[in-house]
């Protein structure tokens, strides 16, 4: 996330009529509007990764998948924010008409930045775990295979973790596996492949 845009502050109205017009992203939380910086190729790919994999488990269920630019907006919070994978299970609810702004995630997944990790495990967090619909909370690194699952129970979110190429983290919420393989398809893989490039040959 890079700085507030601007001291003044701004009406949830406000934000939402400047972002659909915006020719970038940007998130609010409390009447500051906050500009989403670009995304690596690794996040991009696990990103992409993720998204295929849960697709192809939810066909013909009652359950969407979208990925980046579906806005989630964490009313008691008072904050609008753009997770890199979301899920819904049954009826979607939106704030209006647009279709743009999703109300009742079941899971909300982020891939980890070095810019954004302290936010995604913080303030954010902190946001998300206010939309009442939500199960559950993923946090993917991106350099190393490692994901973080949090799951509610109750008023409490319990923590898991899968670490490994041959690791799977369960999706209890919408009945999904993630394969750590797959989730980082092109991704590690390749940065072995390189290291293995550049060890001297006897």
């Amino acid at each position: 996330m890079s700085s507030v845009l601007k001291q003044t502050r701004y009406t949830a109205e406000e934000y939402l009529t400047l972002e659909r017009s915006a020719s970038y992203k940007s998130e609010f939380h409390d009447g500051q509007i906050h500009a989403m910086t670009g995304a690596s190729r690794e996040h991009n790919l696990i990103t992409v990764n993720i998204a295929r994999e849960l697709s192809v488990q939810l066909k013909r269920r009652p359950c969407e998948a979208y990925s980046n630019d579906m806005r989630v907006k964490a009313a008691d919070a008072h904050s609008y924010h753009y997770p890199d994978i979301v899920v819904v299970c049954g009826t979607p609810q939106f704030e209006d008409a647009q279709l743009d702004t999703l109300l009742n995630p079941t899971v909300l997944i982020e891939v980890l930045s070095p810019s954004t990790e302290a936010y995604d495990r913080g303030s954010k967090f902190a946001h998300y775990r206010k939309i009442a619909s939500l199960r559950e909370y993923l946090l993917v690194t991106q350099d190393q295979a490692s994901i973080e699952r949090y799951v509610r129970q109750g008023d409490v979110w319990i923590l898991t973790e899968a670490a490994g190429l041959d690791a799977s983290v369960p999706l209890e919420s919408i009945d999904c596996v993630l394969s750590l393989r797959e989730v980082y398809d092109k991704v590690l893989d390749d940065a072995d492949k390189n290291q293995e490039a550049e060890l001297p040959h006897s």
